[in-house]
Formats: C-alpha cells, structure tokens, sequence
C-alpha cells in the first residue's frame, strides 16, 4: 500500500498556497489528486522566483504540484462544467480556495455536485467562512492574523507588530485545518454513508491560535502586549545577538532548563529565579552573548539541556543534519528525467509511507489530454473541446 489514502480521488480547484498545500500534503499520503485549473485565474506561485534552472515555472509551483495530475479547463463554458460533473460522480473529495458563491455561480457548488454524488466531501477554504458580514471581503495571511487578535500582541512593545517569515494564518488555519476537517469528513462518511460541506475559515483558524491567553482575554476583557507574557517576550524566553551578529533562540521555562542555563553561564546566583527574571537580567544575558560568536556559544552549551538553539537562516535548515535523518530534505524526479530538491512531509508512518510520485509542472494541453484520455474520455471528443476553447 502507497500511503494510507491510497484509492482517494481529489478534485483540485485551488490556488496559492492553503489549498495546494493541502492538496500536496494528500498527495503525498496517497491520494490521487486532479488539479483543475482555469488557464485564467494565474497562480502568481507558479511563477515567484527563483525558477527553476531552464524552466518558466518556480521552485514553489513545483514543491506545491507535487504528485498531482493536471487539467486545464475553461470553466465559463457550460462543456467544461459538465466535465467537472461527469468526474465528480467518481471522486471523493472536492476542494476549492475561491470567494463563496463563486463555485455556485459556476454551476459547479456543493449542492450541485452533492446532488450528483451524495458521498462527495466538499471543502471551501476561505478567509472569512461563509454566512457572514466579512464572507465577501478579500484578504491575505496578515488580515486574518490581524482580525484574529494574533498580531496584537506579537512583537516589540512600542513598536508595529512583526511579520513572520512564513504565512501563519494561510498555513494554521487553511493548509492543516483543511487536512484535519477532510480526514474527519471521510470518517465519517464511513459512519453514514454520505459526504458533507466543510466550511474552512482561515481567520478562524487564526483565532484557534490563541489558545493559551484567549480564554484569559475574553474573561477578563483585556488583553496581553507586546512582551508582555512568559512567551512573547515579557521573560528570557526571546532571541539573542551573538558577537558576529548572528541570533540565539533560548525557551527554557521550567526551572531544569533554567538552572542547566544558570550554570553553563556560570550565573548560580540567578537559580530559583525563573518566573522573576526581570528585565535586569535580561539585559546582562543579551551582553553576555554578545562576547562571542554563535558557534563558540553552541560549543560551550553543547552539553547543556536548557533548549539553546540557533536561529539558522532557511538554507542552513535544510541542509542540515537534522532535515537529511528526518526526511525533510528530498529529492523529487521531474519530467526530464532529472530530480528537484524539496521539502519532504512531515508525516511518518510506520506500515504506510508516505510517497513522492514526481514533482509539478505547469499545466498543458497535451497533460489536460492525457488525463481525460486516463478519465475515460475519446481523442476525438477531447480535440474537439480544444477546437471549440472548452479545454485551455
């Protein structure tokens, strides 16, 4: 068996990055997944640099694509919205990342589909849900962080909120939300017989991060700052300048890691003051570190339980040792023959494994053909539909 969902089918609507993560992190467990592309709605993912060496498409779009079959259809043509219908009877699960009501609009919605084949799970990733005053607006990972309080208290007190490197509310609330929400679906379907329509909010996938002080605010009606609790800030739990300007991450909290701290520092006078380490302290640790460089600390704590780690740039992480032993840096085969290095699933299973079929491309007429010819259509239907722009 190649990955638990090994005989799942997926169709594929989605764009940019919460949905074709999704759709990849299925793919890699197994399932088939038949992207469904407009040839109008262009992927700006497909196309950000760097590119790959001869090719006009991204390292991204190939990372993203990976494992899935493609077609490219005119979906303002009522032919290609019956092909849509024609597949739907024989898959499982449909996921699509437009504004409410577009997929209504195009004749090609939950209700229509659900009425086709009733065992279809039909998940809609979104930024706002549906059903409310917001379902309309549009909006990208920082609004949502921002509308669901996170940014709030996210940085230096007195200044702006900080950005992360990666997409926290994209991810969190529409990439692993969505795997959960369908995984649960086709259990339950097991249990009934029928799919459903799960109704992915990326914002609220966002207000899900605040699990730790959010039943605080909302019974208190106030709410934390900048550096102002034990993990943003407010204690030594921070990063710290080494001497070459390279940055160390501390999170010891529980008071072994703070004395196993105290120590390799030769501090044993700050022992027992964990909770209180107050911005005295704080301060001597951030010129303490300052005196030498990031490797000669690594060297003096590498005995040290006291979770001291470095803050590597996003190649030193790759590359590393660790991403090599945990499958997190791959190589996947392309079309040519060749392979492309990506980043592997974070999902290890011990009897199915995960599988790595090839990486993406950009969708094509002669793949779109290909897969219809796979889907049981005929070659004259097929190039009659290219004549008349039903296929892209």
């Amino acid at each position: 068996m190649n990955g638990p969902l090994e005989g799942i089918k997926i169709l594929d609507f989605t764009t940019l990055l919460p949905g074709p993560l999704a759709t990849m992190h299925l793919a890699d467990l197994g399932a088939d997944v038949l992207r469904v592309s407009t040839g109008t709605r262009v992927d700006m993912l497909d196309f950000t640099p760097p590119l790959l060496p001869g090719k006009n498409f991204s390292a991204a779009g190939a990372q993203l694509a990976r494992s899935k079959r493609s077609i490219l259809l005119n979906l303002r043509e009522p032919e290609a919205v019956q092909i849509v219908k024609d597949l739907v009877a024989e898959y499982d699960i449909v996921i699509e990342q437009f504004r409410p009501g577009v997929m209504d609009r195009l004749g090609i919605g939950y209700e229509a589909l659900s009425a086709i084949n009733p065992r279809v799970i039909y998940c809609a990733i979104t930024g706002y849900g549906k059903d409310n005053s917001l379902a309309d607006k549009a909006g990208h990972d920082i609004d949502y962080l921002s509308l669901a309080g996170v940014m709030g208290y996210s940085g230096r007190r007195g200044e702006v909120p900080s950005l992360m490197g990666v997409q926290g509310a994209d991810i969190s609330g529409g990439t692993q939300n969505a795997v959960i929400s369908v995984l649960a679906a086709v259990i339950a379907r097991g249990k009934t017989g029928r799919g459903q329509y799960l109704d992915v909010s990326m914002t609220d996938g966002a207000m899900a991060l605040n699990a730790i002080w959010g039943p605080g605010a909302m019974l208190t009606g106030s709410s934390p700052g900048p550096e102002d609790t034990m993990l943003n800030g407010g204690m030594l739990y921070d990063f710290y300048e080494t001497k070459d300007g390279k940055i160390l991450a501390y999170g010891g909290l529980e008071p072994k890691f703070w004395e196993s701290f105290c120590r390799t520092l030769g501090r044993e006078e700050w022992i027992g003051r964990t909770v209180d380490a107050g911005p005295e302290i704080k301060a001597e640790v951030r010129e303490i570190f300052r005196t030498k460089d990031r490797d000669e600390w690594l060297a003096v704590f590498a005995e040290a339980d006291c979770c001291l780690e470095p803050v590597l740039e996003l190649h030193e992480a790759l590359l590393s040792d660790y991403a090599k032993e945990r499958g997190m840096a791959i190589e996947v085969p392309d079309a040519e023959g060749g392979v492309i290095p990506q980043i592997g699933s974070p999902f290890k299973f011990s009897d199915t494994p995960v599988v790595y079929k090839f990486a993406g491309r950009p969708g094509s007429a002669e793949e779109t053909k290909e897969n219809l010819l796979a889907e049981g259509y005929c070659a004259e239907q097929i190039d009659e539909w290219i004549r008349k722009g039903v296929l892209k």
